[in-house]
């Protein structure tokens, strides 16, 4: 279905040009839009009785009616002011027009529905290449899938940005998948690099924050070559998404070829995590210090274990330092001093990180 807006512009475009004052009804003698000030209740009757006439166009009182149908359904009743031939002409005309805009929507809609199943793998290869055909979807080119994550539910002036942002690029794709997520199929060169991706990423997460004030998060998979493995950019970027939030909180574009030790982390099963903790800390969560000694924890691990450095940097003195990493010694077994207890204890804060998001993706 076309949006009012559209056909109120389109009419509004035509009637401007021909001065014929128009009105577009539904079946149910209900006024969509109308490009004049006069009052219409009484021709209502009417246009329901030349709804369900078999009649395309039709003269009553001064106005000429005229349908717009979709594959033989009547959607639209067009009415335009006065009697003459020219009349009829701009009637058939914009009836031709909106009959034009029922045939894009529909094929962005049908183009829509393929692009959405194709990520959520549910169609079969044979369906894939057989729909693309149809829709005239080129099937061996490369692309790429990003998804722009936004902070509130169903945000539409997030997605009309990006429509807005891709509106030339005739073989991008937009679409969304859930509530949150924005998902951008984008076409894309052979000599595009994961820079050119990064800057891509980048230009939706400053046009978001400076046109729609929006503040996003950008994730994308790595390239494909074929129409069916758009899933598997689409699964990596999802995924790239899921490793960011939970690791890189301080990250607005995440890329799947860049994740680090998180990637390892997000694929471990949580039984084995469970098992890893106990192990390592005797039942006990090396997130359970208060903030103070974590804060020193993360800096000393910033600082790459320097602690003249880490010691300057919190503006303490380097024997306070030394007391509290004895403190975390004494309380863990481990002495973050030397590397393959440090790397034990990171990579323990990173894996209690992952628990605790999937304990809340389960809720």
């Amino acid at each position: 279905m076309i949006s009012n807006q559209i056909l109120q512009d389109t009419v509004e475009g035509i009637s401007s040009i021909t001065k014929v004052p128009l009105t577009i009804f539904d079946t149910e003698g209900h006024v969509l839009v109308k490009t004049h000030s006069d009052d219409i209740d009484e021709y209502i009757d009417a246009v329901i009785s030349f709804s369900e006439s078999a009649a395309e166009s039709q003269t009553l009182h001064g106005y000429q009616f005229f349908k717009v149908n979709d594959d033989r359904q009547l959607e639209y009743v067009i009415m335009a002011k006065g009697d003459s031939d020219d009349t009829f002409m701009v009637g058939k005309m914009t009836a031709f027009q909106i009959q034009g805009l029922l045939v894009a929507y529909k094929e962005r809609f049908d183009k829509d529905n393929f692009i959405k199943n194709l990520l959520l793998d549910n169609l079969l290869l044979v369906d894939i290449y057989n729909k693309a055909k149809k829709l005239h979807v080129d099937t061996d080119v490369k692309r790429v899938v990003f998804i722009i994550e936004t902070k509130t539910e169903k945000d539409a002036n997030a997605l009309e940005t990006v429509r807005n942002l891709f509106a030339s690029k005739t073989k991008d794709f937009i679409t969304a998948v859930d509530e949150k997520n924005i998902i951008l199929v984008k076409e894309v060169r052979n000599t595009d690099t994961p820079e050119d991706l990064t800057k891509t990423a980048k230009v939706i997460v400053d046009m978001l924050n400076s046109e729609a004030m929006i503040s996003v998060r950008v994730a994308y998979g790595t390239i494909v070559n074929e129409i069916k493995e758009v899933s598997r950019s689409y699964k990596e970027a999802k995924m790239a998404l899921d490793v960011g939030n939970i690791f890189y909180n301080d990250r607005n574009i995440i890329a799947y070829n860049n994740l680090g030790i998180g990637r390892l982390i997000y694929q471990l099963p949580i039984p084995l995590c469970r098992m890893f903790i106990k192990e390592i800390f005797d039942g006990k969560s090396p997130d359970e210090f208060d903030d103070e000694t974590l804060s020193t924890i993360n800096k000393f691990f910033e600082k790459s274990l320097n602690v003249s450095e880490t010691s300057r940097d919190l503006y303490i003195h380097r024997n306070t330092l030394v007391y509290r990493l004895d403190k975390i010694e004494k309380s863990t077994g481990l002495n973050l001093r030397v590397f393959e207890d440090a790397i034990t204890f990171k990579i323990a804060l990173m894996v209690v990180k992952y628990m605790k998001y999937m304990e809340t993706m389960d809720f």
